[in-house]
């Protein structure tokens, strides 16, 4: 898909996505990961901004997302925080940030649209400091066979409709790439991955 028409189909959905700022049906997913970052943080794909209240131990967080309308919505909610917040119109396959930057990078529900996302994975190792962390929670491929073939069956119109691939194989991703994986879950039929991973030494 073009990258422009891309970007559009996520600006359509900002509004879909910031009411979920008062009721997000995936925050019981969110709290079981993403207070494990802290210190100098980034996060890609901030979307509207659902991971903010979820940080415990972030000293300051750089958010990026290559949709305007998204971060319109983010922008509205991160004077509620008490870390610093700078968010940035960026995609995350082609932004320049120094090598060792960050002590955690976030990354949640976003692997379902990038077109190379082992390569995105290996920038993450680029940008993780050496003891820094990667905190992962993304949907994908199911356990159950008969769920993979309904999302066997529903991806190429969900991709169209919405750019979101539904039966990526996450851990797959993350095995190919630099980093080394810490942990593992899974949950929903193994619909929702949770990974912690790390900069390989």
């Amino acid at each position: 898909m073009d990258k422009d028409a891309h970007i559009r189909k996520f600006d359509k959905q900002a509004k879909k996505y910031e009411k979920l700022q008062k009721k997000d049906p995936t925050a019981r997913f969110r709290k079981r990961i993403i207070p494990d970052a802290d210190g100098k943080t980034l996060e890609v794909a901030i979307g509207t901004g659902l991971n903010l209240p979820y940080y415990r131990n972030v000293t300051e967080l750089t958010g990026i997302d290559f949709s305007s309308e998204m971060l319109n919505a983010a922008s509205k909610i991160t004077h509620s925080y008490p870390f610093e917040i700078n968010l940035e119109q960026a995609d995350v396959e082609t932004i320049h940030f120094e090598k060792n930057s960050f002590d955690t990078i976030v990354s949640s529900l976003s692997f379902c649209s990038y077109e190379n996302p082992v390569q995105i994975l290996n920038r993450f190792q680029r940008w993780s400091k050496p003891d820094g962390k990667v905190l992962m929670l993304e949907h994908g491929k199911s356990t159950n066979r008969m769920l993979r073939g309904i999302q066997r069956g529903i991806d190429p119109l969900a991709y169209k409709m919405i750019g979101c691939h539904q039966q990526r194989d996450i851990i797959g991703f993350v095995d190919e790439s630099q980093l080394e994986v810490l942990k593992v879950e899974r949950a929903l039929a193994g619909l929702i991955y949770f990974i912690w991973a790390r900069p390989q030494k």
